[in-house]
């Protein structure tokens, strides 16, 4: 590592593909938080409408794209890790593989902070640059090590939303008998002011009036400041929160389970047929029962907080089982050759991730924000607005690599780390540069 022009390696078409496939996915369940009030991501009846092809878009969505798309994309960061610094590792490395590491890590984190803040609340660029600066160390585990991590920290997540939602019964029955206590003007304890604070929260997030929504339409459709500190009043809550704060075990379990699936070849489609066959199946006869329950617990108390709380002790278990699932499918597409176009355009869009995902905020921003859209559609018809983005970024993805070797982003984001202007153009030859790259999650 001891020249400024980074080293080209071979990269992995699978997991191109794959995160190609993640980040086109991903904008599924984004443009929620694009054209709506964020609480709309778990309940219809806020905006976008609840009845009919409405309802019916959330409920598939809920099955077979909430959370799966990111859990996708996140595990391929984790793979990314192993791929990245093994090969370099590979090269001699030494503890040049380190410096190079934690140089494009701290460079995602500030990405991740200016995307945050200036297009979208709900990016993942920081949390994974974050979690990246302790995940260094988890390469050399070994992939059962790695598996019984992410099942412990599912364990104790699932246990987590139990709590939560046992919780928010008591703070909703406080609320109640507080309101009473009110009207007789009598002193509360400090423990009832807490849970009436804490459902008082909830409801404020959950269940905005009328007046928070038009406050939120106002601050989206108004000034760039305007736009920018209604995301700031959002993101203060999540980039406060410690390293080790259970909102981001979400995310580190997914990546250790990556490293895991890269290191068995289940990501590089080195498992025979029959394997990826039996993972489709056990991954959707998990899940797919368990989205039911999740979903039944939050129609049958019609979205209410506390049935949407009790419908997410099935959460993670379910989307991870999908998911896994998902990318089964995925890899027996790609091991068969059913389709080479379309799996070598995702895996242009993939290489491109970065660039596709920044470049989603930037249009979705242009349409709802600039574009003073927000609040004016129905769920349904923002897909409109998803299938146009992916049919460009489909296109433009194998054009530009034609001619280059990185997206634009990647192509700054590598500069950045070896800090010096890296090779942009493709050179002539056999192999045309295609090999070119560092196979991360988002290069």
């Amino acid at each position: 590592m001891n020249s400024a022009i980074a080293p080209t390696t071979e990269r992995v078409q699978t997991i191109d593909a794959i995160r190609g496939v993640a980040v086109l996915g991903i904008l599924l369940m984004n443009i929620i938080g694009f054209a709506f009030h964020f609480s709309a991501y778990t309940d219809p009846t806020i905006q976008g409408g609840a009845s009919g092809i409405n309802y019916w878009t959330f409920i598939v969505n809920a099955v077979l794209v909430d959370g799966k798309m990111r859990g996708m994309f996140t595990i391929l960061f984790g793979a990314g890790v192993c791929l990245l610094t093994s090969r370099a590792e590979e090269r001699g490395g030494g503890v040049g593989v380190a410096d190079v590491y934690y140089r494009r890590t701290l460079w995602l984190l500030v990405f991740g902070v200016l995307h945050a803040y200036l297009l979208w609340f709900g990016e993942v660029l920081y949390p994974y640059a974050l979690l990246g600066l302790v995940l260094f160390p988890f390469r050399l585990m070994s992939a059962r090590g790695l598996i019984v991590i992410t099942a412990v920290f599912t364990v104790l997540m699932t246990g987590g939303a139990v709590y939560d939602a046992s919780e928010a019964v008591k703070q909703k029955e406080t609320w109640e008998l507080v309101q009473k206590l009110k009207k007789e003007q009598k002193t509360l304890t400090e423990e009832q002011e807490k849970a009436v604070s804490g459902w008082e929260e909830k409801l404020k997030f959950m269940k905005p009036d009328a007046k928070a929504l038009a406050k939120s339409r106002a601050d989206n459709t108004g000034t760039f400041v305007s736009m920018v500190k209604a995301r700031a009043e959002i993101l203060s809550f999540f980039h406060r929160q410690a390293i080790y704060s259970p909102l981001l075990w979400d995310f580190l379990a997914l990546m250790l389970l990556g490293m895991a699936l890269l290191k068995t070849g289940v990501l590089t489609a080195g498992r025979s047929t029959s394997f990826y066959v039996r993972m489709a199946l056990i991954g959707y006869l998990i899940g797919l029962p368990l989205h039911a329950l999740q979903l039944n617990t939050q129609t049958s108390g019609w979205f209410s907080i506390n049935a949407t709380m009790w419908a997410g002790v099935y959460y993670q278990f379910g989307r991870i089982a999908v998911c896994l699932a998902h990318i089964a499918v995925w890899m027996l597409i790609f091991k068969h050759g059913v389709a080479p176009r379309l799996t070598r355009t995702l895996a242009a869009t993939g290489q491109m991730a970065l660039t596709n995902y920044v470049m989603q905020s930037v249009i979705c921003t242009l349409i709802f924000n600039v574009g003073k859209l927000h609040s004016t559609m129905e769920r349904y018809q923002v897909y409109y607005v998803v299938f146009a983005i992916w049919a460009a970024q489909l296109i433009w993805s194998p054009i530009w690599l034609r001619h280059y070797r990185f997206g634009p982003a990647e192509w700054l984001w590598r500069s950045l780390t070896y800090w010096q202007r890296q090779p942009m153009r493709r050179r002539s030859g056999p192999q045309g540069e295609a090999a070119a790259g560092i196979a991360t999650v988002v290069n």
